[in-house]
């Protein structure tokens, strides 16, 4: 009698809203990343926002109907993994506090938000590695978003990764835990302030030497994006997926 072979676990790609409608490419990239590393990955269908915007701006009623459907349509997997520290964010630290008095659903939003892993950090727990590829970018600034700071923490995780791959073109800047003036609907609120705060970022970023901006939120990367084009700064900027698909994978895979 032969035992079928077990298969590898199977990953969400929660792929936030932002990825798919501006730049699928780091869909994309992250499904080849997490193939890489071993896993099986599904794009689930019935997935929609993750409920944050409504959320941040005091609507709770309905980030708890949006959170209902998400937990729904993950529940099945063995991880959810998220390039985004903000998305991932609300589902890992926020889902289980918007069900305080439901507790049946505040349970099985517990139980999603202990398999949500934002990208960096799935990655560096599986024990994956990089070494500089051709297409390496050059003296690169990495972006460590609010989110993957203060909620997913996650930050040194990606750091770790990128100066694998970059080594010495990760150029460090001054104040990087400041916000980059994004914010989501702050940016929309308070345009003005938040393309000051921008600004300032953009010129601590030059001001290292740097030439390409990498971050794993792509709110923080196309806000400053879009302020550098504005103002005609030479710039590029990249998704850390982007960046870290196009590396040398050198994998020491810690799944059983």
């Amino acid at each position: 009698m032969t035992t079928e072979p077990a298969q590898p676990p199977l990953v969400a790609l929660f792929v936030t809203c932002l990825v798919n409608s501006q730049r699928p490419a780091v869909g994309f990239a992250t499904v080849k990343l997490l193939e890489q590393a071993g896993f099986r990955v599904e794009v689930p269908p019935d997935q929609t926002c993750c409920g944050q915007p409504p959320y941040n701006n005091g609507l709770t009623d309905e980030a708890r109907r949006i959170a209902k459907l998400q937990i729904q349509v993950l529940e099945p997997y063995d991880w959810i993994v998220v390039p985004s520290g903000s998305c991932a964010g609300m589902i890992s630290v926020h889902y289980p506090h918007l069900f305080e008095n439901d507790a049946h659903w505040q349970e099985r939003a517990r139980r999603v938000a202990s398999k949500t892993r934002e990208l960096a950090a799935f990655l560096a727990q599986q024990g994956v590695r990089f070494a500089p590829g051709p297409d390496t970018p050059t003296a690169t600034a990495h972006h460590t978003s609010c989110s993957c700071r203060r909620e997913t923490r996650s930050h040194t995780q990606a750091d770790g990764l990128l100066q694998d791959c970059l080594q010495d073109q990760l150029k460090p800047f001054a104040e990087p835990e400041v916000c980059c003036g994004f914010g989501g609907t702050f940016s929309a609120k308070f345009d003005a302030l938040s393309a000051r705060m921008g600004s300032q970022k953009l010129d601590s970023i030059e001001a290292a030497g740097a030439r390409t901006v990498v971050s794993a939120d792509l709110g923080c990367l196309l806000h400053l994006q879009g302020l550098a084009l504005r103002q005609q700064r030479d710039l590029q900027f990249r998704h850390l997926a982007e960046v870290l698909a196009d590396a040398e994978p050198q994998r020491e895979n810690k799944r059983p």
